[in-house]
C-alpha cells in the first residue's frame, strides 16, 4: 500500500473563484507542519497529506494533486477557502452539496474560511449551528441561509466535525487547528513560530468595523440612526444621548420605540450607541496619542472605568492592548 493512504488525508476545494494565494498558502502551511513533525519524531513517514478537489468535466468532483498519490482517498477534513470576488451563488456552491455530505457522512470534518461558509451551508448540515464568516458577510450569509447562527466576532468555531473560520486570512488560523488536530498541539505551536503567525486564538472583532443595518425600511428608526452617526461623525467629544432623546428624535412613545429600533437594528438603543461611542474611540486609539481616560471623556463616559469594560466587552481587548496591535505611535501620559 502506499504511504499516503496511510496518512491523514486534508482536501482543499478548487470551487469557481477560489482565493489561489490561500491555496498555496494553506498547501505550504501543511507543508511545513509536516516537515516540523518528520524532524521532531525522526519519521520521514508521518504528516499530513494534502489534496486538491474541482469539478470534473463531465460533472463529480475529481481530485487534481496529491501529495502523496495515488492511493485511495478517505480525507478526515475537507477545506473551503475565501472566494476572490462575488460570493458564491448558489449556481457554484451547489455542485459540491451531495460530494461534501457524503464525505461527511464517512467521518470527514467540514471547514470553511471566510466565504467558503457558502459553500458548507449549501449542504444543509450547518442548519442550527453556530458558525462564522467575514464581518461583511454575515449579513448575506443570514440571508440565504436564515437557520444558520452566526457570530462574527470569532475567528474559529469549532463544532467538532463543522470548522469556520472568518477573515481572509483565517486560513493561517483553521490551518493551524488542523495541524493541532492531526499533528499535536507541539507541532502546531512550533509551525506558527516558524511562519512567524499567532497561534489560534484571535478574534475577528479585534480587525471588524460596526456596520450597522440601514436597509430595514423603518424610518423612524433610521432616522435616530443617522442622527447618531452625525453626532459622531460631527463632533469632537460625543455626549451621552438618552433613550427618551432617541425616542423624541423617532416621533415615538419609548416602548414603541424600543420594540422598533430592536427588531430593525438587532440591537437595544443603548447598545448601539455604545458601538457607536467604541468605533469612535477605536479611532482615537488607532490615531492620536491621547490617554484612555481623555478618550474616555471625549466619547461621552464620565467613568473611564465603565468605559474599559464595555471596550473589551465588544473588542474583546482593552483600550490598552487595542492601541499596541493598532495603534500609530506611543501614548501620552500614566492612563495609556
Amino acid at each position: 500500500m502506499a504511504m499516503g493512504s496511510t496518512l491523514p488525508e486534508i482536501g482543499l476545494l478548487l470551487y469557481p473563484g477560489v482565493r489561489t494565494a490561500a491555496v498555496y498558502g494553506m498547501v505550504d502551511l501543511f507543508d511545513a507542519a509536516n516537515d516540523i513533525a518528520r524532524r521532531r519524531a525522526g519519521d520521514a513517514d508521518i504528516g499530513i497529506r494534502i489534496s486538491q478537489w474541482k469539478i470534473a468535466e463531465g460533472g463529480g468532483i475529481e481530485c487534481v494533486a496529491d501529495s502523496h498519490g495515488p492511493a485511495p482517498h478517505k480525507p478526515v477534513a475537507i477545506v473551503a477557502l475565501p472566494g476572490l470576488g462575488d460570493l458564491p451563488s448558489h449556481a457554484v456552491s451547489a455542485p459540491f452539496a451531495a460530494w461534501l455530505r457524503q464525505r461527511h457522512d464517512e467521518g470527514a470534518m467540514l471547514c470553511s474560511v471566510c466565504a467558503g461558509a457558502f459553500l458548507l451551508a449549501e449542504t444543509g448540515l450547518l442548519t442550527g449551528r453556530l458558525v462564522t464568516t467575514h464581518w461583511s458577510f454575515a449579513q448575506a450569509l443570514s440571508q440565504r441561509f436564515p437557520d444558520i447562527l452566526i457570530d462574527t466576532a470569532k475567528m474559529i468555531v469549532d463544532d467538532g466535525d463543522i470548522i469556520t473560520a472568518g477573515g481572509i486570512m483565517a486560513w493561517t488560523d483553521l490551518g493551524l487547528t488542523l495541524v493541532d488536530r492531526v499533528l499535536g498541539q507541539e507541532v502546531m505551536l512550533e509551525t506558527a513560530r516558524f511562519l512567524l503567525v499567532d497561534p489560534p486564538g484571535r478574534e475577528q472583532r479585534y480587525y471588524s468595523n460596526f456596520t450597522p443595518n440601514l436597509r430595514h425600511g423603518d424610518e423612524a428608526v433610521l432616522k435616530v440612526q443617522r442622527w447618531l452617526q452625525d453626532q459622531e461623525e460631527a463632533a469632537e467629544d460625543m455626549r451621552p444621548v438618552s433613550l427618551s432623546a432617541m425616542a423624541d428624535r423617532a416621533g415615538l412613545e419609548e416602548r414603541t420605540f424600543l420594540r422598533r429600533f430592536h427588531k430593525a437594528t438587532g440591537l437595544k438603543p443603548t447598545e448601539y450607541f455604545q458601538h457607536i461611542r467604541v468605533s469612535r474611540a477605536r479611532s482615537l486609539l488607532e490615531t492620536t496619542n491621547r490617554n484612555v481616560d481623555q478618550i474616555a471623556w471625549s466619547v461621552g463616559y464620565e467613568d473611564p472605568a465603565a468605559f474599559r469594560k464595555v471596550f473589551a466587552k465588544l473588542m474583546g481587548l482593552s483600550p490598552r492592548d487595542y492601541r499596541r496591535r493598532f495603534g500609530a505611535g506611543p501614548a501620552i501620559g500614566a492612563a495609556a
